[in-house]
């Protein structure tokens, strides 16, 4: 998603925020039958489509929403230190003329996505462990609770286990991403300057389904060590016992063959397109709603627009701008009624 400077840097973080939780929560009953069949939980041992099943017979309606609170309050300051980042990443390597190549701003952003997941990594595991608990009969009891057991029993280094994953899934995750926007002008035949905003969503879900894919083991492994724990029943339902990373990967491989790592990648494909379409979308509309009340736009339900707007002005300058022509306007009027008496 675009910076507009058209918009306050509240205001597109807002946006982006109110984008990612309406997506999320919309997609969560994907990611929780993702996240059970990785870890190995009993819900998946009958496969993808039974999972479904499985967790509403056991759990009810509500299951499918497990763990989605800390997923969006996460977030806004994930989004704010991958921005940060981001941003500062790109600054250090632009050239004289402020262009950056394709491959650093790819390299850039998974930088900013490891800083910003190693900082919010804790949510991340209260978050598995919440999803993989039977919520009829729960450990946890809600976010803090979860932090506070999981500190006060297994200590702080629990709130950051597997996190060494995170920066090992981040390299063929660039690679993934940079093998496809490699190739995007030989699909589509024509350069990318070209592509419209339909060609620019296909090739953004096409980039995110195959770097997650070639980076999915790494995420496989990181959910179960995030869910294995002694303290909950039945080793918190993984499907494997394990002593560390090296063990859990070996472990896997012997248990359930090589493509065991790949377990739970149909649903996190599936969850690709809707994902991203309805990320897109909402943030699209809380743009225009911005951009509306900014001034720039003469309705909240299209790009229309306002006339005789300056477009090139920051929201601040157009305020000041409309303060001073307002100024100007009620002088003239003093000024006239003085001249009158």
């Amino acid at each position: 998603m675009k910076r507009d400077n058209r918009m306050s840097a509240s205001q597109s973080l807002i946006s982006g925020g109110v984008a990612g939780v309406f997506s999320r929560t919309a997609t969560s009953p994907l990611d929780v039958v993702k996240i059970v069949t990785q870890v190995g939980t009993f819900h998946s041992k009958r496969g993808f489509l039974n999972a479904f099943h499985t967790v509403y017979r056991e759990e009810g309606l509500r299951a499918f929403w497990k763990g989605n609170y800390v997923a969006c309050i996460r977030i806004v300051p994930y989004s704010a230190v991958q921005l940060a980042t981001y941003n500062r990443f790109i600054q250090l390597h632009m050239d004289d003329l402020g262009r950056v190549s394709q491959w650093r701003a790819i390299v850039a952003g998974s930088v900013a996505g490891i800083v910003a997941a190693l900082v919010i990594y804790p949510s991340d595991v209260i978050k598995t462990r919440l999803i993989v608990q039977n919520s009829l009969d729960p450990a946890y009891r809600g976010v803090l609770h979860a932090l506070r057991c999981i500190y006060k029993k297994e200590g702080f280094l629990a709130l950051y286990r597997g996190a060494s994953l995170t920066v090992m899934g981040a390299v063929p995750f660039s690679c993934g991403s940079f093998l496809v926007y490699m190739n995007l002008d030989k699909l589509w035949g024509e350069p990318s300057f070209r592509f419209t905003p339909l060609q620019n969503f296909i090739n953004g879900c096409l980039a995110a389904g195959v770097a997650q894919t070639i980076s999915f083991p790494f995420e496989t492994v990181k959910r179960k060590m995030q869910a294995q724990s002694p303290v909950l029943p039945h080793y918190g339902g993984v499907d494997v016992h394990f002593t560390g990373m090296v063990d859990c990967f070996r472990q896997v491989v012997k248990a359930q063959g090589f493509l065991g790592l790949w377990n739970g990648l149909t649903a996190n494909l599936l969850k690709i397109v809707p994902y991203f379409g309805l990320m897109f979308s909402s943030f699209e509309f809380c743009k225009r709603v911005c951009l509306y009340k900014n001034g720039y736009i003469v309705s909240p339900l299209s790009y229309q627009l306002a006339p005789g707007v300056d477009q090139s002005l920051g929201p601040q300058e157009l305020r000041e701008l409309r303060r001073l022509l307002r100024n100007r306007s009620f002088k003239s009027e003093q000024s006239t009624v003085s001249n009158r008496w």
